[in-house]
């Protein structure tokens, strides 16, 4: 790990600056982000230059409070970006180095880290700088590294498996060294086989260990390094090999498990075919996605992967969508409905028209935001890392002051109290520690996306996990946002079917919303519409027509009374709807009410369910937010057994009643449309929207997108999310119990070289294992 890094300075113009005082807001609320030292803002020029800690701050959090506060950064014309992979990015030590190497080259903009795909993406100026010299300042540092799309150099056998070869090579020599010791050799020819068994082992290690200190970082590799050099001084040879030996063995195992997780993520990338069918000049030719265009025609056959985007033309079908919605059954798709890259054609051939190219389909979007996701600092591991940087130093003070304080002031023999010193150093590398949070978090939003939840950060994941109130939206969150005729009651002898052919002959002209639900469901019933004649609008009240030369009326009970067609049985029935949040449309003729049509939004039938399983899941309190009436409201809020109900609300109603939950209940969440609800959303500590399968704007506003209407989708990610947590906390425990109880060990002298070695990479390949768990997630 390394030490604190000096004071940094960022400087960015910001735009929408139009008062001092918000300059002033502005500049107080990015002084208490986590790393900033200063920060200062002058209004003439809107220039905000901020003085941070390298190894805390991270622009993207300063960046999205800007934009939070309703400003934007203006970004240097003609910046570019680029990804350098770093196959031996396995912990924070490399990314330390990579920090060091690159933080300080003019022209480097931003610098973000993923730790898992083992990538380093760098937004830079192309006018200071360009990759190749940024590929050098880190191969400086000892790491090997190479342009991301770049055709890789093919690999010889003894570079794809140097390091298996050479801890392999350690364990023989050593196995070989203490067969010549029981057989009473020369120790002049057993310690040789242990000096060898070390070089082998520690080769890169030390290579490693000695770049680090010219950048003054303490890792792992310089502190095993000083380690094992300290075991030889005083003749601890078979220590210092074995402790090379479990390292190495250790970092294969590391670099083992972690590809488990970087194979989540690559399993999401490779969903989609390289090449799709596509229909050009007649023919059908199979070509690379990235050649196919906007607006051209996909041949999909049955058993093939969508390749693209798109929309169904020609064809019917069922197609697997779980890849991208988490739908656990197939959907049917007929022309005009929408289909996704990365999903499986069952049963029907399919012409699809392609609406995206390759790098902007659903999947593609998917899978960049679950990788920038991994650059999102999570509060556990800006605490760990904060935790790292003090520790790390402190340790190695401690070390320096057992080797020398006993021996100095109480003339203790030096051999052994240094020796307990070298055993210190070892401990004092957090690794397990540091990478206990990625892992988790990675394999968390890895699962979450394979249920159809884009979770947009660790922050988000976390932060899920601590909530106790969820406030819904309810137009097209807990019902479907589309008005149905419901009830259809018949009066003074008119049958059921008589007025829903006479009220849908009467909206056949209308426009109206409840005309159209009246409309859908004569059609979905078989009732032919007869002809109007005479239609007239009623403004605020209804309409009116001649079908069969008789003259009728629609609207509401206004229009009714003004008829002096109302009735007791009428008002009767009237009321039992209102109570049940029913909006009642009245069928009158000759004078007299014939029938009532009652409308209301259908509730989702999974909304009664999934609150059900939100309260099993840790949620204690549901809120429910309408811009409708409050009987409609309060009706819905009963059948679902909401806690509190607010209703006849406008959007910044909306905004004011979670900022009031939020003050009252620490963390709320909100679910709505994404679109509609974007300012409750953003008010809230997590905004989820739903239904966001390619829809652009949701995706990339919400801070968790459900990718279908399911809300069933939510219990499942409040118990991922406290899963997350809990998993996160037992690694952190996990790990400083370990440190402590090795430090505690160490001093008296009760510790051994081998036995820290063995339980500092012990304890790193434990977390990462308890951390791969989460893969396993699933809904039940």
């Amino acid at each position: 790990m390394t030490e604190a890094s000096e004071t940094a300075t960022w400087e960015v113009t910001i735009e929408g600056l139009d008062c001092a005082d918000c300059a002033a807001t502005l500049a107080r609320d990015i002084a208490k982000i986590q790393g900033v030292e200063q920060a200062d803002l002058n209004f003439s020029a809107a220039r905000l230059t901020v003085a941070y800690d390298p190894r805390a701050f991270r622009r993207e959090a300063a960046e999205r409070e800007i934009v939070r506060c309703g400003y934007r950064v203006k970004k240097p014309p003609g910046l570019r970006q680029v990804a350098l992979v770093v196959p031996e990015m396995d912990c924070a030590d490399e990314s330390a180095l990579i920090e060091k190497a690159l933080g300080k080259l003019a022209g480097v903009e931003q610098l973000r880290f993923y730790l898992v795909s083992r990538e380093v993406r760098v937004e830079y100026d192309p006018t200071r700088i360009d990759p190749d010299r940024m590929v050098e300042a880190v191969r400086r540092t000892g790491l090997e590294v190479r342009q991301k799309g770049k055709e890789r150099r093919a690999e010889s056998f003894w570079q794809r498996h140097r390091h298996l070869l050479l801890t392999g090579l350690c364990g023989v020599l050593i196995a070989g060294a203490l067969a010549s010791s029981w057989a009473d050799a020369p120790h002049r020819a057993t310690d040789a086989l242990y000096i060898a068994a070390m070089v082998a082992g520690g080769f890169f290690v030390a290579k490693k260990g000695l770049l680090a200190l010219r950048t003054l970082t303490f890792d792992m590799n310089f502190l095993m390094t000083v380690a094992v050099i300290g075991a030889a001084l005083i003749e601890e040879w078979l220590e210092g090999a074995t402790v090379l030996f479990l390292f190495s063995v250790a970092n294969l195992l590391q670099g083992y498990t972690m590809d488990r997780a970087r194979n989540a993520i690559r399993a999401l990338m490779e969903l989609a075919p390289a090449e799709a069918l596509v229909r050009r000049n007649g023919r059908d030719e199979r070509v690379p996605v990235e050649e196919v265009r906007v607006g051209e025609i996909l041949v999909v056959r049955p058993g093939e992967k969508i390749g693209l985007d798109g929309r169904v033309t020609t064809g019917s079908s069922h197609v697997n969508q779980a890849p991208i919605t988490g739908e656990s059954m197939p959907v049917e798709k007929n022309p005009g409905d929408p289909v996704f890259a990365g999903t499986l054609n069952q049963n029907g051939a399919l012409e699809v028209e392609v609406s995206h190219l390759s790098e902007d389909t659903t999947l593609a979007r998917i899978v960049h935001m679950v990788e920038e996701a991994q650059a999102q600092k999570a509060p556990s591991m800006s605490f760990v890392e904060k935790f790292a940087r003090i520790y790390t130093p402190a340790v190695i003070v401690g070390a320096v002051l057992v080797a020398a304080v006993p021996p100095l002031a109480f003339g203790l023999p030096f051999a052994d109290w240094f020796y307990r010193a070298l055993v210190l150093l070892v401990i004092a590398c957090p690794c397990a520690l540091v990478i206990s949070t990625p892992v988790a978090i990675v394999a968390g939003l890895s699962a979450a996306a394979r249920h159809g939840i884009l979770v947009k950060g660790g922050v988000y994941l976390e932060e899920a996990g601590a909530l106790r109130v969820l406030a819904f939206d309810k137009t097209g969150t807990l019902t479907r946002g589309v008005p149905r005729v419901i009830d259809v009651v018949g009066l003074n002898g008119t049958g059921e079917a008589a007025v829903l052919r006479l009220a849908a002959g009467l909206e056949q002209r209308s426009e109206h919303h409840l005309g159209r639900a009246i409309l859908e469901e004569a059609q979905a019933r078989g009732i032919p519409s007869p002809d109007a004649t005479g239609f007239r609008a009623i403004p605020g009240q209804g309409a009116r027509a001649e079908v069969d030369g008789v003259t009728y009326h629609i609207g509401n009970h206004r229009l009714c009374e003004s008829l002096g067609a109302c009735d007791p049985e009428l008002d009767r029935q009237l009321l039992v709807f209102e109570r049940q949040g029913k909006t009642a449309v009245i069928l009158a003729g000759d004078g007299r009410a014939l029938g009532i049509l009652a409308i209301a939004d259908e509730l989702r039938p999974e909304s009664a369910g999934a609150i059900e399983g939100l309260r099993r899941a840790g949620i204690q309190r549901v809120v429910m937010l309408t811009g409708d009436n409050r009987g409609t409201a309060e009706a819905i809020a009963g059948a679902l057994a909401v806690d509190e109900v607010h209703a006849e609300l406008m959007p910044e109603d909306k905004v004011a009643i979670i900022e009031r939950l939020a003050r009252d209940h620490g963390k709320v969440a909100m679910v709505g449309d994404g679109v509609n609800d974007a300012p409750s959303l953003a008010a809230a500590t997590v905004g989820i929207a739903m239904g966001t399968a390619g829809t652009d704007t949701a995706l990339e506003t919400a801070d968790v997108a459900l990718m279908t209407d399911d809300l069933g989708k939510l219990p499942f990610l409040m118990r991922l999310s406290r899963q997350t947590l809990a998993v996160i906390r037992l690694n952190i425990a996990f790990a400083l119990l370990v440190k402590a109880a090795f430090i505690a060990l160490a001093v008296p002298g009760l510790a051994t070289l081998w036995m820290a070695v063995g339980a500092d990479t012990g304890a790193t390949i434990l977390v990462v294992l308890n951390g791969l768990r989460l893969l396993r997630a699933n809904e039940g």
